[in-house]
């Protein structure tokens, strides 16, 4: 590996070492309005629902793609499609692949030019329901597991190569996973602000990696494997700290997807080396968004 692929790989992976530490958010600014109020308000037919959102939430290959997403991947049969098409509801969805919490509030800039209008755009005094589910890509989760973590593996197959890198700089990590919260709380309050009769809801991420060893869907270093599981559970603990914190509701996809994982007999998110056409490398199958879409109708019933 040259010299700089490799102080390359340790700065992703620095940052997921903070992952195993957890975090906590405390903005300095008041919240213009208070995001939980709208929790127990009924969700009727015809509602105006804003999903915001990440690739989990675009779910590219789950479905045809809508044409009208660009590069943005969308399919119409991802998780907020399903909900809008079960409660009959008027969607939005302005989820991205590639998108990070400040594709939220900032326009997101695609590769090859193409600019992406903030998603809080869409959101507005109308709205009636607004789903949140972004923060991984904050901090390269996916990149730096399948991308670093296999490439390290090559070396140390047996042993935790990933694992020792990230652990160099705890403190950068922890600091940066505490900027994820406090970016989602930001998101959190920024959509109370613009639609404060909405009902806000936080959607977690699924259990991707399993937690004891690899496979061939999962081809990193043994040792590194409680890592890459720990590392995708401290993110999705970010977001629902983030909802406890501003007192909105929190979907645990976590919990709904345990034996689901790319080395499972029944898989939900693609592995490696996707043998079926309706999912993406290392992203949801649609069983899984099928799961988090009844989470949320029975989350909103």
């Amino acid at each position: 590996m040259s010299r700089r692929r490799a102080a390359s790989l340790s700065a992703a992976l620095l940052v997921v070492g903070g992952l195993l530490l957890g975090a906590c958010g405390d903005p300095d600014q008041e919240p213009p309005a208070d995001p939980g109020a709208q929790r127990d308000r009924a969700i009727h037919a015809g509602d105006r629902y804003v999903a915001l959102g990440d690739s989990y939430t675009a779910a590219y290959k789950t479905g045809k793609t809508d044409k009208a997403s660009g590069p943005c991947l969308r399919s119409l049969a991802n998780y907020p499609r399903l909900l809008a098409d079960k409660l009959d509801l008027e969607l939005t969805d302005v989820s991205c692949g590639g998108a990070t919490s400040d594709a939220a509030l900032s326009p997101q800039r695609k590769e090859g030019g193409s600019v992406i209008p903030a998603q809080i755009e869409a959101v507005t005094k109308d709205t009636d329901l607004v789903t949140i589910s972004m923060g991984s890509n904050d901090v390269d989760l996916y990149g730096a597991i399948i991308g670093g973590c296999v490439e390290l593996a090559a070396g140390d197959p047996s042993g935790s190569p990933c694992t020792d890198l990230a652990r160099q700089n705890e403190v950068k990590g922890k600091r940066d996973l505490r900027n994820v919260e406090n970016s989602l709380t930001s998101i959190i309050r920024a959509v109370a602000a613009k639609a404060p009769q909405a009902r806000v809801v936080l959607v977690g991420y699924p259990q991707s990696f399993p937690s004891d060893k690899p496979c061939a869907n999962l081809p990193i270093a043994r040792g590194d494997v409680p890592f890459a599981f720990q590392a995708a559970r401290d993110v999705t603990d970010v977001l629902a700290s983030a909802a406890k914190e501003e007192g909105v509701e929190y979907v645990d996809v976590w919990s709904a997807t345990q034996g689901h994982d790319v080395c499972s007999k029944d898989p939900w998110i693609a592995g490696a080396h996707p043998r079926r056409r309706d999912g993406f490398a290392y992203h949801p199958f649609p069983e899984e968004q099928r799961a988090v879409a009844d989470l949320l109708v029975a989350t909103l019933s």
